[in-house]
């Protein structure tokens, strides 16, 4: 029988995602600007100009501050595939923007190279079934770019042409509105979603009560700020698991703690840019790569230490011997990957060894609980580093990591010590 589980309500949206539409020269892209100071509070504010430059209007002079201006990162686009915007989320997360700014979203629906270009190149292909098995290629495209804008880490403020509407009865046409330059549904995605007419901002979607249709002629960073001051009220859980599994101080607990926390939610199936490579993947899959990479293995079976001073004994300690291509692991074993290397550092600053100068003692106190002689932290297997890893999260969480890890240290020497002398 399926159960469920409620569990306390909690505000859950800590990054802006803001809709701007309007006809052209409404003030779009100035009111963009305008809002991302706000929002980013001195941070580094992106720009995507599909606009043929125009946002260049707004910055600043070089040596001129008197004529004013905006401080932002440009990039120009003149083709407008939607997967290209999965690069610029990656790029735009790798050099820290608080703030990204799409400026026109339209462009990536109707411009060249557009979704809607997609669409009709692929079902205009022999046997592809027409429009509809068009959108069976669109619609993934559409759905990756939706999952890395709305995933990105930082602020995002779009802006959307609009049109205006009509509707044909008979021989009679009727003007009913505008009509936003952007796949039906759009503004669902966004927290925030005003329009723009001839600089006047009416909000026509919010979730943020002091907002709640609100008017303002030019609205600027207050505008930003009063978002702001809303998102700190609450948490994004995307984030939260993302910042959760970078951390240096993950273990193997904590990564099954993470996945049943993103079950939980909902979010295993999420869409989000790989941290390292950038490329797409699902929180359920980093998930498993990092906790993968930290899962205790079976500890190695105990064998005789070299003293200090003495050299290692290969035969003794299951070592393969030394080549060409590097220091000598046990046969058949992975190596230490890299995210174990950062942890191991960080877990070795909790017990008092995190120094530079620390170096040799780290390595002997590694050698002591890896049971073999260590030249260096890479001679290390991956197993080796999870069980290494595992002692040192122990101790880490004690009242005193540095005195109870020396004190083991100095348990293991004196057993080792005696076990070589008996020998």
């Amino acid at each position: 029988m399926t159960t469920f589980a409620f569990a306390p309500a909690t505000r859950e949206q800590a990054r802006a995602r803001i809709g701007i539409q309007g006809p052209a020269g409404s003030g779009k892209t100035k009111t963009l600007l305008r809002i991302a100071e706000g929002l980013a509070q001195g941070g580094p504010i992106g720009l995507v100009d599909t606009e043929r430059g125009s946002a260049l209007t707004y910055a600043t002079v070089p040596n001129r501050p008197e004529l004013g201006g905006h401080s932002f990162l440009h990039l120009p686009m003149d083709t407008h595939d939607p997967r290209h915007l999965t690069g610029v989320v990656a790029e735009a997360e790798r050099i820290g923007l608080a703030v990204l700014g799409i400026d026109s979203w339209s462009h990536f629906w109707n411009g060249r190279g557009g979704l809607l270009e997609i669409v009709e190149k692929a079902g205009s292909a022999s046997g592809s079934g027409g429009t509809f098995g068009g959108w069976r290629t669109g619609n993934p495209i559409e759905q990756a770019m939706l999952d890395a804008l709305l995933n990105f880490r930082g602020h995002l403020i779009v802006t959307m042409r609009t049109k205006t509407d009509y509707v044909i009865q008979g021989k009679t046409v009727t003007k009913v509105g505008t009509k936003t330059v952007q796949r039906d549904g759009t503004e669902y995605e966004l927290g925030v979603l005003m329009d723009m007419v001839e600089g006047t901002a009416t909000i026509t979607k919010t979730r943020y009560e002091p907002l709640d249709g609100l008017v303002i002629h030019h609205p600027g960073e207050e505008i930003g700020e009063t978002i702001l001051e809303q998102l700190g009220q609450g948490v994004d859980p995307v984030a939260a698991i993302i910042d959760g599994l970078t951390a240096e101080d993950l273990t193997y607990q904590g990564a099954l703690e993470l996945h049943a926390k993103a079950k939980s939610k909902g979010l295993l199936s999420t869409g989000h840019l790989h941290p390292t490579t950038g490329e797409p993947t699902t929180i359920g899959d980093l998930i498993a790569e990092y906790g993968t990479a930290l899962k205790p293995a079976p500890a190695p079976a105990p064998v005789a230490s070299t003293p200090a001073g003495q050299p290692p004994a290969n035969e003794q300690s299951g070592m393969a011997e030394p080549t060409a291509d590097g220091p000598a692991r046990p046969t058949g074993d992975a190596p230490v990957t890299a995210p174990q290397m950062r942890m191991m550092h960080a877990f070795f600053t909790r017990v008092g060894l995190g120094a530079k100068e620390d170096r040799e003692r780290r390595l002997h106190a590694s050698s002591l609980i890896v049971g073999r002689q260590l030249g260096s932290a890479n001679e290390l297997t991956s197993a080796e580093a999870a069980t290494l890893l595992d002692t040192l999260t122990n101790f880490s969480e004690r009242a005193d990591p540095a005195g109870d890890f020396n004190a083991m240290i100095q348990g293991l020497l004196d057993a080792h010590t005696a076990e070589y002398a008996a020998a």
